[in-house]
């Protein structure tokens, strides 16, 4: 088939062994690679009520048609487990070149199972495949291991690694590759330290298969001109992600001291200008033409890569620091130590929020440089505070309170938007499968940021919430990047172009929709349902009070009932279980209906 190696490599990390196996093909028709396939593997390998950090657990790192190839903004990688933040399914992307380093090794996917007694480190160079010691790797930061790694094996190979925290279990610990790219959100570096896995090196020369060689370089070059090149993408080249400080600023949904306000004086301090100020080039993964990653340096010669627009909302505005620097420094010993910044931002405006409200004492209050940039290293040591804030939001309200300002959905902590200025957001981070998420649809940009929609309704919210779910859940089967606004006849055609299918838009969302629905099957069977898809009594009750959402808080019955809305538009009953009915339609296969059927009858 094309586009694929037709090999998995599974590697047993209790028993040392390792295999090669042709994908499902079935699943491959219906879930073509990246999510899709990732996630039917997870679903019929890893049964209901697993431990998160057990041997049972199972690591996949999993490709699409796509990678390998020179399409552009396609050489991330999903990384899938259960999530031990969450319990939720955990699928989390990585750029850089990690996806072409595992597809020109000639392997479509890896599979890691069981759990090596001491440190260990895969090393996967085309058909030499070993597992080899790590105890000089084990706690090491995960950059200096990269270094090692590739002194060690080369320059060319890829690598993978967690850092301290992964190494202790800390449930909001990420996987990081060349320094600054991180699988961050659900724990995934948690499930790399429980297998003891400290790392993975990637290298080869095979080339992916295509249909039709001359036809797909040809198309191509024109593709990256009309489409990737096009002024569309211009923020992409020239700001990068910075720029939705601004935006969220005007708009009024910046988050500001645990989402107490929607806007900030001094935004101006971190937003994208300032950076552009400092910015002394960009950096892109590889083979891609946008390089949205900023470099800056400082007035003392220092050069480091910008903060992410994620990172500084959430480690930046919502822990109420506004020094550019310190951002920096904070998201720098994040990448090393391997903890997902989102989590830990959300997590520290929290017990923030609880020190100056007299509900429990972390010892830190919002704006306190010196003693924030303490944090990460006690996180990832679990030492003083760390210990408790590694948790994550929700295991701190449910311990000392705040749970009506604690916020997460399902565990996972907010992204930087707050949904009283973007009301379908709410919808965003209620519905998304694994915790609130705003990769699963980001409706924030039609409402609040381009204005193609009323940001304070919900009015036909539900229906733009399934299209925009739909079209990332088949954007990451693919795995295209978001940044690439490549439009869903460009999306087909590029597939089609590579494997020699004949997909249309329509097809596309099908299979969006399929795994979209397969996600929700895995979710049931832990035992997730409608409680689990509400938000946090803040977003009902406390108004914003100033910028355009000033005096706007999300009635709850207002959200209820888009709730109910969107459930059936899903084909989901009033818990918000699928029907039989909806999953034949959507041809999920008869293996995972049958799950389906056990888990919820």
């Amino acid at each position: 088939m094309f586009g694929y190696h037709n090999n998995l490599l599974r590697v047993n990390l209790t028993t040392g062994k390792i295999s090669h196996e042709r994908p499902n093909e079935e699943w491959l028709d219906l879930y073509v690679g990246g999510k899709g396939l990732g996630l039917r593997y997870l679903l019929d390998e890893v049964p209901p009520k697993t431990d998160p950090l057990s041997a049972q657990n199972k690591l996949i790192l999993m490709t699409g048609p796509l990678q390998g190839t020179t399409v552009s903004t396609t050489a991330k990688l999903v990384l899938i487990a259960k999530s031990p933040l969450t319990g939720t399914l955990s699928d989390s992307y990585i750029g850089g070149a990690c996806s072409y380093a595992l597809k020109r090794a000639g392997y479509d996917g890896i599979i890691v199972e069981g759990a090596a007694t001491a440190p260990v480190y895969l090393y996967v160079h085309e058909d030499d495949v070993q597992i080899r010691e790590a105890k000089d790797l084990w706690g090491q930061d995960a950059r200096d291991v990269e270094r090692t790694l590739k002194h060690r094996h080369g320059k060319k190979g890829v690598v993978l690694a967690i850092g301290k925290a992964g190494e202790n279990l800390i449930p909001m610990a990420c996987v990081t590759s060349e320094s600054t790219r991180q699988a961050g959100r659900g724990g995934i570096g948690a499930v790399f330290g429980s297998k003891k896995l400290k790392a993975i090196y990637l290298e080869g020369t095979k080339k992916t298969p295509l249909a039709d060689e001359a036809l797909f370089y040809q198309r191509i070059r024109e593709i990256h001109h009309e489409s990737a090149d096009s002024p569309d993408n211009e923020w992409v080249r020239t700001d990068g992600t910075p720029i939705l400080v601004g935006l969220a600023q005007d708009a009024g949904l910046l988050p500001v001291c645990n989402f107490q306000q929607g806007t900030a004086a001094s935004y101006a301090q971190v937003d994208t200008e300032a950076i552009k100020k400092l910015r002394v080039g960009r950096r892109a993964c590889l083979g891609c033409r946008l390089g949205c990653r900023g470099v800056m340096q400082f007035e003392d010669g220092a050069v480091r890569e910008a903060p992410e627009y994620e990172t500084i909302a959430l480690c930046g505005s919502n822990c109420g620091i506004f020094e550019l620097r310190a951002i920096t420094e904070f998201n720098e010993l994040c990448d090393g130590l391997g903890i997902d910044t989102m989590s830990l931002g959300g997590t520290l405006a929290f017990a923030m929020e609880m020190t100056e409200r007299g509900i429990h004492d972390f010892g830190i209050r919002f704006g306190e440089v010196e003693k924030y940039l303490k944090v990460p290293t006690l996180v990832a040591e679990l030492r003083d505070i760390g210990a408790e804030l590694s948790r994550g939001v929700k295991y701190l309200s449910q311990k000392y309170g705040g749970q009506e300002f604690a916020m997460h959905v399902k565990g996972q902590e907010f992204p930087g938007y707050d949904p009283r200025g973007s009301w379908t957001m709410s919808l965003a981070y209620g519905t998304a499968d694994r915790g609130a998420d705003h990769n699963r649809g980001w409706p924030v940009g039609k409402e609040a940021f381009d204005t193609l929609y009323p940001p304070l309704t919900f009015e036909g919210k539900a229906k733009l919430m399934k299209e925009l779910q739909d079209a990332s859940t088949y954007k990451y089967a693919m795995i295209f990047c978001d940044f690439w606004a490549a439009s869903p006849e460009i999306q087909a055609e590029v597939l089609n172009l590579v494997t020699g299918r004949n997909d249309s838009v329509a097809d596309l969302e099908n299979l969006g929709d399929r795994i979209w629905n397969m996600a929700r099957i895995f979710n049931l069977a832990e035992g997730f349902r409608r409680k689990d898809d509400l938000m946090p009594q803040r977003i009902h009750r406390d108004a914003l009070k100033e910028g355009p959402p000033a005096g706007v808080f999300i009635p709850e019955d207002a959200y209820l009932e888009a709730l109910d809305e969107y459930y059936q538009l899903r084909g989901w009953d009033s818990d918000g279980v699928p029907t039989l009915s909806t999953l034949e339609r959507l041809k999920v296969d008869r293996k995972a209906i049958e799950f389906f059927l056990r888990v919820t009858t």
